[in-house]
């Protein structure tokens, strides 16, 4: 047992991934914390981040597992509290400069395409006219938010004689915001994976089964899980679009299309659920003892920087 580190999981309380991975960091240290972002405080005249009385910055770490319970621009907000306790020589997994690369979607995509990694046709605009011409283009389109996880939020659009586009996307845009993130359906015969990295490592693929024959896999739509065999071309474009963030946990969504691979987007946060329903995989212990040998070794070299 690792009793001499104090590190606190962000994540929501009652969550099964954010509880397990804090009874799993608790086996191995002897403490137990689980921060709530929305309780958190920022205090100028006592210098620092609070949450119940505890200072943040006199922790040895923290690792970041949800930082609410939906995806909104909320999220930049508590990122930016993260980013002052890292700054205060906290070691923060992964670093909350990386996850702000990719909670807003446009921000991850523009990263991935800048790199060359493949992913589907999309065109991002405000202009209403022209998020209707690229569906007519497309034949069939995603509208994306910027923020969100699951596919929540999500409206597939069919270009047809009988479809006003434009309406469509005027209804849309009236309750999703200004910006539109128009992506175009990709073939992915009705499964889509998720290629997991522990570390930069590869870990496993698991695979998110439609249960019908509809665009959606998530199990909020009633897919399923299921273990996955990639081929070496989908485990490395995804191995590419992972390193782009520097990571210590997080999948990257890939879909088997017939041009090839194309990724979809990369986690901030990465799922514990598909390992362990799909693999068999532990993924909060594995996780629990990344965070410890990464945060034991940041306060050696603390401990030894000061003894100099």
């Amino acid at each position: 047992m690792t009793d001499r580190l104090h590190v606190g999981v962000v994540g929501v309380p009652g969550q099964w991934s954010s509880e397990a991975l804090a009874d799993a960091l608790e086996s191995r240290t002897g403490r137990r914390l689980l921060v709530d972002l929305g309780r958190a405080v920022f205090d100028s005249q006592r210098g620092g981040v609070f949450y119940e009385d505890l200072d943040l910055c006199a922790l040895d770490g923290l690792v970041i597992k949800k930082l609410g319970h939906d995806y909104s621009p909320s999220m930049l907000d508590r990122i930016e509290l993260l980013l002052s306790v890292a700054e205060a020589g906290v070691t923060v997994l992964s670093h909350p400069a990386s996850i702000l690369r990719l909670v807003d979607r446009l921000s991850g995509t523009l990263t991935l395409q800048r790199a060359g990694i493949p992913i589907p046709p999309t065109v991002v605009t405000e202009d209403v006219g022209r998020a209707a011409e690229a569906v007519q283009r497309f034949g069939r389109a995603l509208l994306k938010p910027l923020f969100s996880t699951k596919a929540r939020g999500m409206r597939m659009l069919v270009a047809g004689p009988d479809v006003d586009l434009q309406a469509e996307i005027r209804d849309y845009k009236a309750n999703a915001g200004p910006v539109l993130y128009v992506q175009q359906r990709v073939e992915h015969r009705g499964r889509d994976l998720g290629v997991t990295f522990l570390g930069g490592r590869y870990l496993g693929t698991y695979a998110r089964v439609s249960a019908t024959d509809s665009w959606n896999t998530t199990i909020h739509a009633g897919g399923s899980y299921a273990a996955h065999e990639p081929s070496p071309a989908v485990i490395e474009v995804a191995q590419r679009a992972q390193a782009l963030f520097d990571l210590d946990f997080t999948t990257v969504d890939v879909a088997e299309t017939p041009e090839g691979p194309m990724v979809f987007e990369v986690s901030a946060f990465g799922g514990f659920r598909g390992l362990q329903r799909g693999l068999g995989l532990d993924a909060a212990s594995l996780l629990a003892d990344h965070v410890v040998e990464r945060i034991g070794k940041s306060k050696r070299l603390r401990i030894v920087g000061r003894g100099q």
